[in-house]
């Protein structure tokens, strides 16, 4: 009988984790890891990252950097590059969520939420795409949301990227897997992350959360491993463009 678990091992590849100071992000860096890759976290929050490379160990290094700059895309790549060769995997997991309702929203807000949600892992990956194409295999995994598809009270800047997001993946994987490379998204429900502090804050709004999945309770930060995984794996080699829905159920109903 054939062992399936080789698909899922990740000894020998790179992996770079954006956002990786918190949340989804750091979580994935520690699951990657887990698999046997080494891991380059990102994020402007060096001390954060640090406890991340405590915690993960030898395997684990950091790039301190604002990927929503996109005259640094050149110098991240390079930094990102250095501690172990080009990443053969990109998550990018960085994002914001300014919260604004539509009549209020501002330029700035707008064009943070652009710069960081969709233009930074267009731009970045565009950067990292070649050392891809060289080997012939890459992983590009986007974060989608809910308001991928869902319009959500205060969202119109967020779920604007986020829809966004499942486009750019389709084009991504248009562009890029006849060289190898897979362009995939995730797109987690309700988790407990600092994007979501104002929801699980209110308990009975994270009760009601919980009752519109399908497997009525919201996320935990370790229902991410096996989907991140299988999407930045073997297991997924003939798996590209689309966007898989971590969310209990929720758009389901």
């Amino acid at each position: 009988m054939a062992d399936p678990r080789p698909l899922f091992d990740l000894t020998g590849r790179v992996a770079c984790v954006t956002g990786a100071s918190s949340g989804l992000g750091r979580r994935a860096a520690i699951a990657l890891a887990g698999a046997g890759a080494r891991v380059v976290g990102v994020a402007r929050r060096s001390e954060a990252l640090r406890d991340l490379q405590d915690e993960v160990g030898a395997s684990c290094d950091y790039v301190t950097a604002d990927v929503a700059d996109r005259d640094a895309v050149l110098r991240i790549v390079e930094a990102i590059s250095a501690p172990f060769g080009a990443p053969d995997i990109i998550v990018h997991a960085a994002g914001i969520n300014t919260r604004q309702a539509a009549d209020d929203v501002t330029p700035e807000g707008w064009d943070q939420t652009v710069a960081l949600n969709i233009s930074a892992p267009f731009f970045l990956s565009q950067a990292l795409v070649p050392a891809m194409k060289a080997k012939g295999w890459g992983r590009i995994v986007n974060f989608a949301s809910l308001q991928t598809t869902r319009a959500f009270p205060g969202g119109i800047a967020y779920g604007t990227t986020k829809a966004g997001i499942a486009q750019l993946t389709r084009a991504m994987a248009e562009a890029w897997s006849a060289d190898g490379i897979t362009a995939n998204a995730i797109g987690p429900g309700f988790f407990p992350t600092e994007l979501t502090k104002a929801v699980f804050s209110d308990r009975d709004r994270a009760k009601r959360n919980a009752a519109q999945t399908c497997i009525t309770r919201n996320g935990l930060l370790e229902d991410i491993d096996g989907p991140m995984l299988f999407l930045c794996s073997d297991a997924s080699g003939y798996v590209t463009g689309q966007t898989l829905m971590v969310d209990g159920g929720f758009t389901a109903k």
